[in-house]
């Protein structure tokens, strides 16, 4: 038995010792092939021409009801919701982008949780979707969500890894 605990050990300890340069790396590679352009195409339904034009699309998505009772005429907006369609639109272009660059990466995944919780509150509230619940057998919204907020945390809490704009900025 003790040599089975030696063997484990001494391979996982090896591992352990690069966890902090494989770790943060790895995170920004999954968050590039799962969530990057699913954000660059959700920010691309919210223009319509230009990043200063907001969609019908984009009116209906962030605010459904309101939309729905404008009949998703974008000439009825508000100027606050014209600027949260323009800043929600810009955060799905920018946040990610830096992620994927290690450029400010802590601040960009601190940008994208509190991103992903508005879009999780819409998606809710406005959308009626179902939460659903942790510690189920179901696959939900939260579950999803609850995955990638980890990721972005472990940014936040690591920072990009040694392959990043950081790095090489020698930002922290």
């Amino acid at each position: 038995m003790t040599g089975l605990i030696s063997l484990h050990n001494s391979l996982f300890r090896s591992l352990s010792d690069r966890g902090d340069l494989l770790v943060p790396t790895l995170a920004r590679l999954v968050f590039a092939a799962v969530l990057l352009v699913y954000y660059w195409n959700s920010a691309a339904l919210k223009i319509d021409g230009s990043i200063f034009s907001a969609s019908a699309g984009a009116f209906g998505q962030i605010f459904p009801k309101a939309a729905e009772a404008a009949l998703y005429d974008v000439g009825q907006l508000t100027l606050f919701q014209r600027v949260v369609i323009f800043a929600g639109t810009l955060a799905e272009y920018v946040l990610p982008a830096l992620i994927v660059l290690g450029l400010f990466t802590r601040l960009a995944a601190l940008g994208t949780i509190g991103f992903v919780l508005v879009q999780t509150l819409v998606d809710v509230a406005g959308h009626g979707v179902a939460l659903g619940g942790l510690f189920d057998a179901g696959q939900g919204l939260i579950d999803e969500r609850a995955m990638w907020l980890f990721l972005l945390a472990v940014l936040v809490i690591r920072g990009a890894g040694p392959v990043s704009a950081d790095r090489a900025l020698r930002i922290a």
